[in-house]
Formats: C-alpha cells, sequence, structure tokens
C-alpha cells in the first residue's frame, strides 16, 4: 500500500519580502517553515508507536481470548479423563464385589452383599454423570475455541496490514525528514549568523516559531494589537523589531514604508486598544 503524505516543503518558492532587510529575513522565514514541517513530521514519526501499539490492542485481546479458552478446554479434558480413570477402579471393585457373593454363606451377609453393591453402582451412577457433563462442557468449549481462532486470525490478518502501512508510512517520514534535513542546513547557511543565533534561541526558548507575521496591526504569533509606533518601524524594515508581548520576531508581507491604511486597519484601530487580544 502506498502512503500519500503531504506535499515536502518547497524552500525555494517565491515570498512576497522585498526590502534590504526582509531580503535578508527571506531565509530565515523560509527556515522557520521548514523547521516546523520537520517538527510536524517528528511528531508524527513519534506516534507511530504508539498507533501500533493501539492497533495492537485487539489482536492482544484475541490472543488471550484463545489462550484462555484452551486452557479451559485441557482443563475439562483432564477432568474428563480424571473421572474416566476413576469409573475405571470403580468397576474393578464392583466385579471384585460380585465374585465374592459365592463365598456368602448367611443371609445375612447376602444382604449386606447386595446394598454394598447397590452403593457402589450409585457411585458408579455418578461418577458416569460427571464424565457426561464433562463431555457437554468439552463440547460447549470447542464451539468457543473455534469462534476465537477465528477472532484470533482475522485479528492478525488486521494487525498485519496495519503494521505495514505504519511501516511505510514511517519509512516516508524518513525519507522526507533526510531530505530537509540537507535542505535546513543549507537555508541556515543562508541566514546572517547573529539572526540565526537570536532565531535559535528564541525557537528553543518558545518551543515554536521564533518570528511572528505582522498583520493588520495585529501579531499573528500572540494575536495581539501592537502599537502604532512599532507597526510604523515594522513596515519600515530598517531594523528586526520584537514583539513586545511573545517576544517574536516580527515581519511583515508587503512594501516597506508604506503608511497608507485600508478600512480593515482603521477598523482595528478603531475596536482595538494596545495590547488587546482579537
Amino acid at each position: 500500500m502506498k502512503i500519500r503524505c503531504e506535499a515536502s516543503f518547497r524552500p525555494d518558492i517565491a515570498l512576497p519580502i522585498r526590502s534590504p532587510l526582509n531580503l535578508q529575513l527571506s531565509p530565515l522565514i523560509a527556515l522557520q517553515k521548514l523547521d516546523l514541517r520537520i517538527a510536524e513530521l517528528k511528531e508524527q514519526r513519534r506516534k507511530i508507536p504508539e498507533r501500533l501499539e493501539a492497533n495492537e490492542s485487539p489482536l492482544r485481546e484475541a490472543t488471550r481470548g484463545f489462550q484462555e479458552a484452551s486452557a479451559s478446554g485441557e482443563a475439562l479434558i483432564k477432568e474428563r479423563r480424571g473421572h474416566e480413570k476413576d469409573l475405571e477402579a470403580h468397576e474393578d471393585r464392583i466385579g471384585k464385589m460380585k465374585d465374592r457373593a459365592a463365598q456368602l454363606k448367611t443371609n445375612q451377609e447376602y444382604q449386606a452383599h447386595l446394598f454394598e453393591v447397590e452403593i457402589a453402582n450409585k457411585k458408579k451412577g455418578e461418577i458416569e454423570e460427571k464424565i457426561l457433563l464433562a463431555m457437554e462442557q468439552i463440547d460447549q468449549i470447542q464451539r468457543i475455541i473455534t469462534g476465537a481462532q477465528a477472532t484470533l486470525k482475522e485479528s492478525e490478518a488486521v494487525f498485519t496490514k496495519q503494521k505495514a502501512t505504519l511501516d511505510e508510512l514511517d519509512r516516508t517520514l524518513a525519507s522526507e525528514l533526510a531530505d530537509l534535513d540537507i535542505k535546513q542546513k543549507q537555508l541556515s547557511g543562508q541566514v546572517e549568523k547573529t539572526l540565526l543565533a537570536r532565531y535559535n534561541k528564541l525557537k528553543t526558548t518558545r518551543k515554536d516559531q521564533a518570528l511572528a507575521l505582522l498583520k493588520d496591526g495585529i501579531c499573528l504569533g500572540c494575536r495581539l494589537q501592537l502599537p502604532p509606533q512599532l507597526v510604523s518601524q515594522v513596515k519600515r524594515a530598517q531594523d528586526v523589531h520584537t514583539c513586545p508581548y511573545c517576544y517574536r520576531m516580527l515581519y511583515w508581507e508587503g512594501e516597506p514604508g508604506t503608511e497608507v491604511k485600508g478600512a480593515t486597519d482603521r477598523d482595528q484601530a478603531q475596536n482595538f486598544e494596545v495590547g488587546e487580544s482579537v
């Protein structure tokens, strides 16, 4: 079975960033997109053993059911054989009792002998009933074993297919990660060293994105309204500025220095205070 994975990240896709600073940030932005994809793929690989464990649960249950039914069947067969041995020994005793009948001399001895034989025959009947009961139980457990065996076989087939699918997924993810690792090294070499160090520190601290897009005066990293002066500075793109709330590096996808605001910007300024969440 082929696994259809999400499209791999393409760092060569053009980004709408045109100022010198934004051109400097461009590989860093691309690097972040690539790093996020790498983190996503690693998380998918991390969860594969958990998925495999979950998929194996029905197989373990089926195996346990079959083993328990088989053990019960073996115990019943052993019990029946025990009763059969008891019956054989008891019949031998009855035979010997009957052989002694010719040796009896008095009526009293004969009456006692008949009573003893009667008791022995009653005991024999009880043993035979136990054997019949064990045989009925064995028939029942055999049907249960047959059903459990069929369930086990089906579960094994399903799990084998699921495991093959997950194994192929793991190989596909590993291959894509290997390719992305090479691209990551290439992109890292295109980023100015100071910016790269700053980016790596933020990424380690935040455990997620180190850069955030500025849109309509809002930091899309924390979804908070930014001060107008900071918004203008980010748009002028003369330096790298940081969100005062989430500390991510800010960038803007637009022409640098553009101060004209659309209706959406005016609405944001009217409806939201600085630092208010949208």
